[in-house]
């Protein structure tokens, strides 16, 4: 039986080594690069995507671990680039040199996935393993904390 992983709702053969790291993969075989490569060690968060809805580091997840799962990276998270947390990250004017961000971006998402109304405390700890070199964290805080508000009113919005 062959391998398969599903990415951005997309199924696709594992036709790699097994040791690849889903980074190289997303980037090298279907050049979605989206995903960047910051660190290799899974530290810094650059490589963030979420592994059937929460956040990990591609650089070090090998593709033979994802057989079956489902990932979605930030071409995946919004087609038109419209989910809440991009545009919040627009409102805000938090990318600078912009490397990190789909990483940020990525992690929050997962985040707020379980935690539908964070305090700034819960942002904090959520965000601390995602670097910016460029220092953004204020504004990448807000901007978490803005999406939020927006994704609970269209939640409400939804079930009224």
């Amino acid at each position: 039986m062959s391998k398969s992983i599903v990415i951005n709702n997309k199924t696709y053969p594992i036709d790699v080594a097994d040791d690849m790291p889903l980074l190289w993969f997303l980037r090298d075989k279907l050049e979605l690069t989206g995903t960047k490569f910051g660190c290799g060690m899974g530290l810094c968060g650059a490589c963030t995507v979420l592994l059937d809805g929460q956040a990990v580091r591609a650089c070090v997840m090998p593709v033979s671990a994802l057989t079956n799962k489902s990932i979605t990276t930030i071409e995946g998270l919004s087609a038109t680039g419209d989910h809440p947390l991009q545009k919040a990250w627009v409102a805000n004017n938090v990318p600078q040199c912009g490397y990190c961000q789909a990483g940020q971006i990525m992690n929050a998402a997962g985040f707020l996935a379980t935690n539908k109304t964070p305090t700034s405390e819960d942002i904090d700890t959520a965000m601390q393993g995602n670097i910016c070199r460029c220092g953004t964290y204020q504004r990448i805080k807000q901007a978490v904390s803005d999406a939020a508000a927006v994704m609970n009113q269209d939640m409400y919005k939804e079930v009224k």
